[in-house]
């Protein structure tokens, strides 16, 4: 069975899309990754676009989308990006907190090393959960 897995941030345009597609590049068939935020800004960053390209994974197929649409469904994990957000409504058996910098001010180079340390992150996760 699949584990569901939602990754939370407050505009949704950084880490939180890069955690979700991490989760769909490394835990293949054995989860299902989504992203939210409490306030999103409705458009994934550039930078964030630019450094998954990188790793070939294409992030403008996602867009940056509210809280609402995770309300009253249930979901495995809920992991907060270190962002100080809350998701009260989500219904998650598990939460998680991972300390991440914003890296939206970032210069590249320093933006990917946000963008490695999230895939460490969500690999390890999945190990935990013998998804990968």
């Amino acid at each position: 069975m699949k584990k569901r897995i939602l990754f939370v941030c407050v505009e949704n345009s950084n880490r939180s899309q890069m955690a979700q597609a991490f989760a769909a590049m490394l835990g293949g068939d054995q989860v299902e990754a989504f992203s939210a935020g409490s306030r999103p800004s409705g458009r994934i960053n550039p930078k964030a676009v630019a450094a998954m390209k990188e790793l070939g994974y294409d992030l403008t197929t996602h867009s940056s989308k509210g809280l609402d649409a995770f309300n009253d469904q249930p979901i495995d994990i809920a992991v907060t990006m270190g962002c100080g957000d809350a998701c009260p409504l989500v219904k998650a058996e598990r939460r998680v907190d991972w300390q991440i910098p914003d890296p939206r001010e970032m210069p590249p180079e320093e933006f990917n090393k946000v963008r490695d340390l999230i895939r460490e992150k969500v690999q390890g996760l999945l190990t935990e959960l013998g998804s990968s």
